[in-house]
């Protein structure tokens, strides 16, 4: 074979689309009996005010108001998110513009269960999905659902402090089970828990925990409330694959791939760590066990799991189909004879100095993404999902209503160049979902200013603005490159 022999295509199925997740789209958080959230309490602090303190998660509103010197204005802009729950018809119209094959969206757990202790669903939220899974396809775009994406209702954590509770694993069961009852004919892809990885960093986010309850340490209870979600996946696995035979349940992590700071051998002992505890998620979803390295982890730290004699097999016997992943970037592992742990920070301490950087400091590799792809699909030999990537970005609404996006398509474009090559090189990549394909609430600042999408949504960060939509360049340019199957670029 030649070197021009090598076809750099995607698969004639490869599902293009785009991803979302209820908490920062679809608004309505008091709409038809919904019950208040984790997400619902993240507010929004002006840049200038934070002085480098994170307030997005584990704030009450007391302590807001004080912080902010009294003032009670204060703004939850996911309870409004950019109210996809009224205008759910025109933004898929949108998408099926663009040609999507598929939708991830995530469903909110406080729209069906508004405590998470109801004995009976909550049928105007159930009816609600319905219409947004029928629109969906009806324009042939496939539905990828994610059944807990960073939230949660509040009174989980208040009453058992989240996911650091067994009894999160039956109501979680609740939770999915209803799903899979209800959606089964209209639904064939399925995420378990979204980044679930993402708890060792923010154990509010990832698990619904407050650390003023924690008794002990923050590590031991991060480990314990992933034991819990580990056998609550493997359940969902099992009962789903029961209900739908032919639907496909995967897992999903945030990928870090991570590179030695130098050829130094403590350095490339380190990044071997750091990589360890990033696939540590997978390894025991799609291998169904814990790995060697993580159980010496575990005894050299004093981590110490509470099992329940089954649940050891039942993560064995309850693998997943595929694994999902979010990519926007990459790390640098650095040996420091003064600190054993491992960084799992949103962005490395370490600065690439071969990589830019976005407005908001994220290093920018594509081709990180092709080494990704080669080694996750290596290492399990399974199909892969990119469910989440893409380019948060300040753009400018122009007067004549374009929004000219260049950098995001140049970013889209270089990520997908890598993708073609992973490809080529033997990965079974099963679809693309580029993060956030209408601008939305952000995940980690709850601000509105940091934008994603191909299509430009008229709101500030204060929650203000016609909440109309328009079409950014990009959005012309993914047409395209889905038409073209990514031949296009």
């Amino acid at each position: 074979m030649t070197k021009q022999d090598i076809k750099k295509v995607f698969p004639a199925d490869f599902l293009w689309g785009g991803a979302t997740t209820a908490n920062q789209l679809e608004g309505a958080f008091d709409a038809d009996g919904k019950g208040l959230s984790t997400s619902d309490m993240a507010p929004f602090v002006p840049k200038e005010l934070r002085n480098g303190k994170d307030f997005t998660f584990d704030v009450n509103s007391v302590e807001l108001e004080e912080f902010l010197g009294g003032n009670t204005d204060v703004y939850f802009p996911k309870r409004n998110g950019v109210d996809f729950y009224h205008r759910y018809k025109e933004d898929i119209a949108l998408f099926a513009e663009m040609g999507f094959k598929v939708l991830r969206i995530s469903m909110a757990w406080t729209r069906i269960f508004p405590t998470g202790e109801e004995e009976v669903p909550n049928e105007a939220g159930l009816a609600f999905y319905d219409n947004v899974l029928d629109e969906l396809l009806k324009h042939n775009i496939e539905p990828l659902v994610t059944i807990s994406h960073y939230e949660m209702p509040v009174h989980l954590t208040q009453k058992y402090n989240g996911w650091e509770d067994r009894r999160l694993i039956d109501l979680y069961l609740k939770f999915a089970n209803t799903l899979f009852d209800r959606y089964k004919d209209k639904v064939k892809y399925w995420i378990t828990f979204n980044e679930m990885n993402m708890i060792l960093t923010s154990l509010y986010t990832g698990g619904g925990i407050l650390e003023d309850k924690i008794k002990g340490s923050k590590e031991q209870v991060a480990y314990q409330a992933t034991h819990h979600q580990f056998v609550a996946s493997a359940l969902a696995v099992k009962s789903g694959k029961e209900k739908m035979p032919n639907a496909q349940i995967g897992c999903m992590i945030c990928r870090l791939e991570t590179y030695a700071a130098s050829s130094k051998p403590e350095d490339v002992l380190q990044t071997l760590k750091e990589d360890q505890m990033n696939l540590f998620y997978p390894e025991v979803q799609a291998r169904g066990e814990y790995p060697s390295y993580m159980n010496r982890y575990f005894e050299e730290n004093g981590i110490e799991l509470v099992k329940e004699p089954e649940d050891d097999e039942i993560i064995k016997d309850n693998t997943v189909d595929f694994i999902a992943f979010s990519y926007y970037m990459t790390y640098i592992g650095k040996y420091d004879p003064n600190d054993n742990s491992n960084s799992g920070m949103l962005v490395s301490q370490v600065k690439n100095p071969h990589l830019e950087v976005t407005e908001w400091g994220w290093p920018i590799d594509p081709i990180g993404l092709r080494v990704a792809l080669n080694r996750l699909y290596d290492r399990y030999r399974m199909p892969l999902f990119i469910v989440e990537n893409g380019l948060g970005a300040t753009d400018t609404l122009e007067e004549d209503g374009t929004i000219h996006d260049t950098y995001r398509i140049d970013y889209l474009r270089r990520h997908i160049e890598q993708m073609k090559e992973a490809v080529a090189d033997g990965v079974d990549l099963m679809g693309f979902t580029s993060w956030g394909p209408i601008d939305i609430i952000s995940c980690s600042t709850s601000e509105m200013g940091k934008r994603y999408g191909f299509i430009y949504v008229d709101q500030d960060n204060a929650g203000q603005g016609t909440l109309q939509r328009y079409r950014k360049d990009s959005f012309a340019w993914y047409k395209q490159v889905i038409k073209s199957n990514g031949e296009s670029l």
